[in-house]
């Protein structure tokens, strides 16, 4: 039977994908290239998909006995990786990331969800001790004081279809901002998808905003916000109304019992353009007793969506933060600066997330045929592993 291998990923990737163009020609900045842009790129990706994360780590595969079951053409030292992500065009890789998606969703990836949505979060990467390069921001404890620099990024992922795929990400720097590296995000994502790919957009309160959720409409997406007390009337009047009236709904979630409270008639605050405001609170009863509660803000009709339905579509926010975030610091060195210059950390990052979309879309899409269960994404990589290792030579003698 055969197994996964890294030249049958890049198959998959060039031909299920539609990756081809990309992988060959992925828009090499590098004006008198010694070394094959295909041959540096796909080097990364793969050491992505065999975590390792450091371009010292990617020397030590492709200058190994290796090389050749990793479909690697030549040797390199790190040094090449460092200039060429210095020099690979975002514009094309983020291109390339979004044309995977398509691809996925013309292949009936996400056939089985009624909604598909788009989570919208910042994070912080790539800790240091001085700053390095434009990205970098002061870390301050609580007197004040810099105790290093971080670099701080917007993700968008794919959420809502049991399928988490990240597909961009905004840097931001000094004097820069989460939520307006969010507000440049949202409409590329869109533009790069396509208006009719996704149905609504997943934030957490800091994004409830009107600006932000104008912008969530114009390009065709309904919202989905926390609400929180940054929007002080209506929360007030959501917890005055729902306090004094008894659940409008109930209903199993696993083993946790769930119920909403639902009200779509809220007066919308003063800059918000929507006629009215659905406000959903739930109220999370688990096992042992535990309950957890949050009120939710959308545009959403509730003759289009009902309240469990709304209630999942909120819950969808927490899976960029668990197969996003937590997936690719803790597996991918989403964390780890190989080349501390600006456009090589954005580069690098970005060729995580397609890693990441080729890994999931390969284990749980392609390979999970048939009634054999799902490969998790750490036998994936031991079969890699395995795959790299040549067999030793029978001694007739």
């Amino acid at each position: 039977m055969k197994g996964p291998t890294p030249r049958r990923l890049r198959h998959y990737a060039a031909q299920c994908l539609g990756l081809r163009s990309y992988l060959g020609e992925p828009g090499d900045g590098r004006r008198r290239p010694l070394i094959p842009a295909e041959v540096l790129l796909w080097a990364l990706l793969i050491g992505r998909l065999l975590r390792e994360e450091a371009f010292l780590a990617v020397e030590a595969l492709v200058r190994s006995s290796a090389r050749r079951a990793l479909g690697v053409a030549r040797a390199f030292g790190d040094d090449a990786l460092g200039y060429f992500t210095e020099r690979l065009s975002a514009p094309a890789t983020r291109l390339a990331l979004a044309q995977a998606l398509r691809r996925a969703k013309r292949n009936k990836a996400f056939d089985g969800s009624r909604f598909i949505g788009l989570a919208v979060d910042g994070t912080t990467v790539g800790r240091c001790r001085k700053p390095a390069c434009p990205l970098c921001r002061p870390a301050r404890n609580p007197q004040g004081e810099i105790t290093g620099y971080r670099h701080h990024l917007v993700m968008a992922s794919v959420v809502g279809t049991g399928l988490t795929l990240p597909l961009d990400v905004e840097p931001y720097g000094p004097g820069d901002s989460e939520y307006a590296a969010a507000q440049r995000l949202l409409p590329r994502v869109v533009r790069h998808l396509g208006r009719r790919f996704a149905d609504y957009v997943v934030v957490d309160g800091e994004m409830a905003t009107a600006p932000f959720l104008h912008t969530a409409g114009d390009n065709g997406l309904r919202v989905v916000a926390r609400l929180k007390d940054n929007l002080p009337e209506l929360f007030q009047a959501a917890q005055r109304r729902f306090a004094s009236s008894l659940p409008t709904g109930s209903f199993p979630e696993g083993r946790d019992r769930v119920e909403v409270w639902d009200a779509d008639d809220f007066d919308p605050w003063e800059t918000l353009r929507w006629e009215t405001v659905r406000v959903l609170f739930y109220r999370q009863h688990k096992p042992d007793g535990k309950v957890f509660e949050a009120y939710w803000l959308t545009d959403f009709p509730a003759r289009q969506v009902s309240s469990p339905t709304l209630y999942r579509l909120a819950k969808s926010r927490w899976e960029i933060e668990n197969q996003g975030f937590n997936d690719a610091k803790n597996r991918y060195g989403f964390e780890h600066l190989c080349h501390h210059q600006a456009h090589s950390l954005l580069i690098v990052t970005l060729l995580t997330l397609l890693a990441l979309v080729i890994e999931r879309l390969y284990r749980l899409r392609h390979l999970h045929r048939g009634t054999h269960p799902r490969r998790s994404a750490i036998d994936l990589s031991l079969q890699l592993w395995l795959s790299l290792s040549t067999p030793a030579a029978l001694d007739t003698s």
